[in-house]
């Protein structure tokens, strides 16, 4: 596997899918930063589907919803 700048993937780009057709694994980076791996293709997909993969969790800062509802409950 080999790490490859922006700037070299694009001047060099024809022969490194020459290399990836053959095999080659690259990373490219930004700013010393992996953003990206070209591998070569397979035909299969090692990703699941979007629909079975799980969603964001999301954290709201302050008291619980639950904790509002039943407050407001008492208090009527």
């Amino acid at each position: 596997m080999r790490t490859v700048t922006i700037t070299q993937f694009c001047q060099e780009a024809s022969h490194l899918l020459s290399n990836v057709e053959k095999g080659e694994t690259y990373i490219i980076v930004r700013h010393g930063k992996p953003i990206a791996e070209i591998i070569p293709y397979t035909g299969i997909t090692t990703y699941p589907p979007s629909w079975k993969r799980r969603g964001l969790r999301l954290q709201v800062k302050g008291a619980s919803l639950s904790a509002a509802i039943l407050s407001e409950r008492t208090e009527e």
